[in-house]
């Protein structure tokens, strides 16, 4: 017996991420998801694996390890990544990766036309971008190209950003309607469903619950899965004790602003008490503190 409650893996996890989309026994779920993020506008009908670890120059040998990394049949390059926490200059980051599938299409030899084959670099977010000053907040997914920015019309069509915000997905089994709506609540729920919902009851669902139900890993995969799961969730503590810190940091500024208007306009201690919710003996020594300010 293992010591795992869940009967399905999270996807939110780095083994279970690979599992599900980095192995080619899997390509048909990765296509699935990848076709449905595309809606239409790209239909791809086959993958290959390529090596997910890539070295740069000889000046720097900076590493870039993919979560994955595969083509298409049409020489198409995808980058597919899991992301679980901020990190300061991640737009950086995936910019700078976009740049190893870019160049290792520059043949041996000097003759070239330069010619390239479109690189994609596929960003799923389990945490709230607040990029407020490129995208729109009320957006899962972003698409990013480069573009002329008096017109606003696509400059360059062979190299394109995707970013989805995972954690902001809210949608109940009810509402899911497209494929891509059941990819986003399977990638955020999976590991918290006992049993099949209704709205994932198809082919390629059913092949999703066969190979992330964890009664079936051998025990090499399960003791892989049990670490990965528990740097996952020893991440996610940290970052909401984190997260808990700030907002009761935010809180306590916010009341001694209020405190601090409510002294500028002669209001007494048990009127400011009453005003930020604190007992008097809690809103003295906040006072001391501004009057010494």
């Amino acid at each position: 017996m293992n010591g795992i409650e869940e009967r399905y893996i999270s996807l939110l996890t780095d083994f279970g991420f690979k599992r599900i989309f980095g192995t080619a026994p899997n390509k048909d779920l990765l296509i699935n998801f990848l076709n449905s993020l595309f809606d239409g506008r790209k239909v791809i009908k086959s993958l290959k694996y390529s090596n997910s670890e890539h070295v740069g120059d000889i000046y720097t040998e900076r590493k870039a390890i993919f979560d994955v990394y595969c083509e298409s049949e049409d020489g198409e390059k995808f980058i597919v990544e899991m992301q679980n926490a901020s990190q300061k200059f991640f737009k950086d980051r995936s910019v700078y990766y976009s740049t190893f599938p870019i160049r290792e299409q520059a043949p041996k030899g000097d003759t070239w036309n330069y010619k390239l084959n479109p690189v994609y670099t596929v960003a799923l977010l389990n945490y709230d971008m607040k990029d407020e000053t490129a995208f729109d907040m009320n957006e899962i997914s972003h698409h990013v190209q480069l573009c002329d920015t008096a017109t606003k019309r696509v400059f360059y069509d062979k190299l394109e950003f995707i970013y989805v915000e995972v954690a902001k997905f809210n949608k109940t089994e009810s509402e899911l309607v497209t494929p891509y709506d059941k990819w986003l609540y399977a990638l955020k729920n999976l590991s918290s469903l006992n049993e099949r919902p209704a709205a994932l009851r198809d082919k390629i669902f059913d092949r999703l619950f066969q190979v992330a139900e964890i009664a079936k890993f051998t025990p090499v995969e399960l003791k892989e899965y049990e670490d990965s799961l528990k740097t996952y969730r020893d991440l996610k503590n940290s970052l909401d004790t984190a997260e808990e810190k700030g907002e009761a940091k935010g809180e306590a500024k916010e009341k001694k602003a209020t405190i601090r208007r409510l002294l500028a306009s002669g209001a007494s201690v048990d009127i400011i008490a009453v005003a930020t919710g604190l007992t008097q003996d809690e809103v003295k020594p906040l006072i001391e503190e501004i009057t010494k300010e």
